[in-house]
């Protein structure tokens, strides 16, 4: 199995070369104004046109509405749209109706009864993302640093089509992999000093680990 690894929150051009000569097979750029990841459209485009030929790129935004999509898809031209926030799966068929960009959707998760909230996702995104839950007060739906249980996803039919994600690390990633046989990893707060800090360090760490796992 070739494991797919995405490098998410990127907001520099340093980082994102650093992921890239990494070998990160898909690069984020999140459009969230209360992310410390978050970058403005322009800076996005030329982060973006940075990337092309040499890595996916996915554009993570949450609850935007019909006018900000157009304005980013406009703009970022990205390959992915990864969806953070309530988005029903209705949203997302109109979204591929609109865009025909690959679609993921977040869903959260720290129990095995909130799994049942990716049912809905299953027939109508490319992807389901599963992430932690945010921890009580958080700001962010994502990109907390807080790992779930792998053991929820262990189970899963490994022909579905999911993302890891939460809290992963250079030093759990492979871990994580070998308990949940995800064919893909998506990674933001683990390659970080700070919040929004990339290391290119911890990039390629994680890069190595996760492909080695």
């Amino acid at each position: 199995m070739t494991i797919e690894v995405k490098i998410c929150g990127l907001s520099t051009e340093a980082t994102l070369d650093a992921a890239l000569g990494a070998g990160a097979d898909i690069v984020g750029l999140v459009s969230f104004p209360k992310s410390p990841r978050h970058v403005a459209p322009e800076q996005a485009a030329t982060l973006a046109e940075r990337a092309r030929g040499k890595s996916r790129v996915a554009l993570l935004t949450v609850d935007a509405d019909d006018a900000l999509m157009a304005d980013l898809v406009s703009a970022v031209a990205p390959d992915i749209l990864q969806l953070h926030g309530a988005e029903p799966a209705q949203r997302i068929e109109r979204l591929r109706t609109l865009y025909g960009r690959e679609i993921w959707k977040a869903v959260p998760i720290s129990v095995a009864d909130d799994l049942a909230a990716a049912e809905p996702y299953w027939e109508t995104a490319d992807r389901v993302l599963f992430d932690a839950k945010p921890p009580k007060g958080a700001m962010l739906p994502g990109g907390n640093g807080v790992a779930f249980d792998w053991n929820l996803i262990a189970g899963l039919d490994p022909k579905r089509r999911f993302v890891l994600s939460g809290g992963l690390t250079p030093e759990t990633v492979g871990d994580a992999v070998r308990a949940t046989r995800a064919p893909a990893v998506d990674v933001s707060s683990g390659v970080e000093s700070a919040p929004g800090i990339k290391e290119p360090d911890l990039i390629a760490a994680f890069v190595r680990a996760a492909r080695s796992a």
